[in-house]
């Protein structure tokens, strides 16, 4: 059981963790990163699929981390690939336009 004292300390610890987490959010992204991010949620658009859900289950990747990827704040060059590949595209066919 649970008691009140120990439940406070630990909600107590949660306004720092908050703290932190906003102050990591807050970082600005790379506009290299945020390039990359819309041409990925462009080429899934143009592949049809207007969720990203459907597209990550589809192709065999993990849906919140094709949605990290899409937003810019967590590229991971395997899950990248795997995209890649579901579009047809090799790395320079990707970032040909990207400059």
């Amino acid at each position: 059981m649970v008691t009140r004292k120990l439940l406070n300390s630990h909600l107590c610890f949660k306004p720092n963790i908050m703290a932190k987490q906003i102050k990591k959010d807050e970082k600005k992204l790379d506009s290299r990163i945020i390039k990359i991010a819309k041409k990925l949620e462009k080429l899934r658009k143009e592949k049809g699929y207007t969720s990203y859900e459907n597209f990550a289950i589809e192709h065999g990747i993990s849906r919140m981390q094709y949605w990290r990827m899409e937003k810019g704040t967590n590229f991971q060059f395997e899950s990248l690939l795997k995209i890649l590949d579901a579009h047809g595209l090799s790395l320079s066919d990707f970032f040909q336009d990207l400059k």
